[in-house]
């Protein structure tokens, strides 16, 4: 990797946690200079605008969720045990791998009627958790751990809502009972695709 390479990744990640704590709205050039300890010019050698930044931070947002949580949940076994470390994952995700909490649940928030390159970028990202959790339950259903006639893309709606849920009961509500709220409604769920 070049130095300029190396460069511009340190910043995405200080970009990220920042994302995390202000959003991608927030998340201005002279912010993360400032966060970096650059000037807005050496910035803009990096990132042509705004938007440029907020659609590599989803990207770089991804390549992290990717690591912490798909990568860990495939190397368990097919089926259940999967989607059950998927879901673990995606709590911790929320709440302890960033310090202001998934910048995909506040990016949607953002950009849900926005449209342009960083709002398309985040429906790509989206749309790919969404269907490793879809294409996870059909395999538990090739397992036999779930119910033959599941509808997979359902599992995936279900659970995607109880994570956006848990989200907001712990961090903006500040639900001390959150985590317990979100392994009932989890196993709920799991009750309900095996029957």
């Amino acid at each position: 990797m070049s130095k300029g390479e190396a460069t511009r990744q340190a910043i995405l990640g200080q970009a990220l946690d920042l994302t995390s704590e202000v959003g991608l709205e927030g998340l201005t050039l002279g912010v993360l200079a400032q966060r970096v300890q650059m000037s807005k010019s050496g910035l803009y050698a990096h990132f042509a605008s705004k938007e440029v930044l907020q659609r590599d931070v989803l990207d770089t947002a991804a390549a992290r969720f990717v690591d912490v949580v798909i990568a860990p949940a495939l190397k368990r076994p097919r089926g259940l045990p999967r989607i059950e470390l998927l879901f673990e994952g995606w709590l911790r995700w929320g709440t302890e791998e960033l310090t202001g909490g998934c910048p995909f649940v506040a990016a949607a928030a953002d950009f849900d009627d926005r449209p342009g390159m960083v709002r398309d970028r985040l429906i790509g990202h989206l749309k790919d958790m969404l269907g490793t959790v879809s294409r996870s339950a059909r395999i538990a259903v090739e397992e036999g751990h779930f119910r033959a006639d599941l509808d997979t893309d359902q599992f995936a709606y279900e659970m995607w809502g109880l994570l956006v849920a848990y989200q907001h009961y712990r961090r903006l509500l500040g639900d001390p009972a959150s985590i317990r709220r979100a392994h009932i409604a989890f196993r709920g769920l799991i009750d309900h695709s095996t029957r």
